[in-house]
């Protein structure tokens, strides 16, 4: 089935199986494997991405299901220059990043709340991250990398989102 959709900002046209999931569309079809696999059942969170900016587990939609639509993978994230973004950097200054599994999921659980919520507090950063699960860090430095991240953007409002 050849779907057209808009991946990381720029249009997409793939033939692909009407029997994949989004996951495995983008990680064996399109070769971006920031998003990995690992439960496959939703439980996780280690494939989210935004859907039409919506956080979604990639391994729960039908890849068919995105014709017309944007997605945006850890791939997408980043600053003007291609290096880290200022969550990305938060994520590393503070130490929030372990064996790196989960952070692609957790960087865009970040990100989805942060484009709701722009100054969260510490529970609501933890309830976003209820569906990201991780063995390394014990989140205290992940929710930290979030609300380091959430008072610099508040600091500079007029940033665009392409410029975080």
């Amino acid at each position: 089935m050849l779907i057209n959709f808009t991946l990381n900002h720029k249009p997409v046209s793939i033939d692909i199986p009407t029997d994949i999931t989004l996951s495995v569309m983008l990680r064996e079809h399109l070769k971006l494997t920031g998003t990995k696999e690992a439960c496959e059942i939703g439980e996780c969170g280690a494939c989210s991405v935004l859907l039409d900016g919506e956080l979604v587990n990639s391994c729960l939609v039908a890849a068919p299901s995105v014709m017309g639509r944007e997605v945006i993978t850890i791939e997408g994230i980043h600053a003007e220059d291609g290096g880290p973004n200022d969550l990305q950097r938060n994520f590393i200054e503070k130490g929030a990043v372990q064996c790196g599994f989960c952070i692609p999921g957790m960087v865009i659980a970040g990100e989805a709340l942060l484009a709701i919520k722009s100054e969260p507090s510490r529970l609501e950063i933890r309830e976003a991250l209820a569906g990201n699960l991780c063995r390394c860090t014990g989140y205290m430095q992940i929710v930290d990398a979030i609300e380091t991240t959430a008072k610099e953007r508040a600091e500079k409002p007029n940033l665009s989102k392409r410029e975080r």
